[in-house]
């Protein structure tokens, strides 16, 4: 039996590895710079916006979700959005103490 992959390949380029990867190494310099500054509540806000878009550069460029079929992209969407209302929810509670 042979199998047959109706799938494409994709070639993501070296300069755009480099690309995210430089991204990535400023973000998280800049996740190091916040922890240095005193943003009142806003500290742990602005660390977690940034690790969320670490994130989501690793998801898309190094784990090939944004050349994978749409199907994936909509679950991973579905369980982001359950994290993002179990984070604004831990958000309040941390707000209001």
């Amino acid at each position: 039996m042979s199998e047959h992959h109706n799938e494409h390949t994709h070639i993501t380029p070296f300069k755009t590895h480099l690309l995210i990867l430089g991204a990535l190494i400023v973000l998280t310099i800049v996740t190091v710079a916040i922890t240095w500054t005193n943003l009142g509540v806003w500290n742990t806000t602005a660390a977690m916006v940034i690790a969320g878009l670490k994130g989501t550069l690793v998801l898309f460029y190094f784990m090939h979700l944004k050349f994978d079929q749409k199907i994936y992209r909509v679950m991973v969407l579905l369980v982001l959005a359950v994290f993002a209302a179990v984070l604004i929810l831990t958000f309040f509670d941390y707000l209001n103490r």
